[in-house]
């Protein structure tokens, strides 16, 4: 059975961020005495959710949406949601493995103020186009760290706009700690971070003189740096007692963000918005 999958895939249905608590004692199960998972082999789970956030980054606003997400494992390749977006990794686990490499590529969507602008100052500079970020992403995840079943995985994404609204890069590192704290339920504590380019900063944080004077918000130049950091708690509850048999499941996650350098001093931020940022999530998903 493949331990590290289950939390990793169990967690990454609310979006694939992530509370560490006490771990659990017990020992690994000889292998005759492990039963058939769910997750050896080909699986899918789909799932759907709510989620509350801001308006757009920076923005403290907030709206509601829903949050529908697929992923999965076929033929040995692995899918995952990257927000509104997809992640493959083409390097196949090995049962037992003390360390898994994970490759692959990623594509995502940005919808940052193309829609759903509360702020009636922030609506006048304008919608933005979406963009559709596509690229690499690598990392490593190390099994059995402090107990049987846990995980702790470090990987990043790197992006480039190719649907011509921002035309520049992210890049997306992230840090998660994955641990049973029964066999129903199963948390974790994520790190992360995003760089951003000249050009994306630009699109996003920058203040033009015709959009001072649509506002009447100073003039503003955003240049490359780092845009954020977060933190993320996630829990799964399955909801028969036992996430390997697949089955629903629910999926709560909270995470804040603190806005950096640029992004954080653009007006769209500092003066019509804030630097803290909260997301919430709740959703509901079947495994077979």
């Amino acid at each position: 059975m493949k331990n590290s999958n289950i939390l990793r895939y169990t967690a990454l249905l609310s979006l694939g961020l992530s509370l560490s608590s006490p771990l659990l004692a017990q020992e690994d199960p000889a292998p005759e005495a492990r039963e058939d998972s769910v997750f050896d082999g080909d699986y899918l789970t789909a799932g759907v959710g709510v989620a509350v956030g801001p308006s757009y980054e920076g923005s403290d606003d907030y709206t509601i949406s829903p949050l529908p997400v697929v992923l999965g494992s076929f033929g040995g390749v692995d899918f995952q949601p990257r927000g509104p977006g997809i992640a493959f990794d083409v390097i196949p686990d090995q049962d037992g493995a003390k360390v898994d490499f994970i490759f692959g590529p990623v594509v995502r969507a940005r919808f940052d103020r193309e829609n759903s602008i509360k702020d009636p100052v922030v609506r006048s500079l304008g919608k933005l186009d979406f963009a559709v970020e596509v690229g690499p992403f690598a990392g490593v995840q190390v099994n059995r760290v402090l107990n049987p079943y846990d995980s702790l995985t470090a990987q990043v994404d790197v992006r480039w706009d190719v649907a011509g609204a921002h035309d520049g890069m992210v890049v997306y590192p992230s840090l998660t700690y994955f641990t049973p704290l029964s066999e129903g339920v199963v948390t974790s504590l994520s790190f992360s971070g995003e760089y951003v380019d000249d050009n994306y900063a630009d699109y996003y944080f920058s203040i033009s003189p015709a959009g001072s004077a649509a506002s009447g918000l100073p003039t503003f130049t955003a240049d490359s740096g780092w845009k954020n950091v977060s933190a993320s708690v996630l829990t799964g509850v399955d909801l028969d007692g036992d996430v390997t048999n697949g089955g629903f499941s629910l999926i709560f996650l909270g995470s804040y963000s603190r806005m950096l350098g640029d992004p954080r001093r653009s007006p769209v931020t500092s003066i019509r918005g804030s630097a803290d940022q909260f997301f919430g999530a709740i959703g509901v998903g079947y495994t077979f």
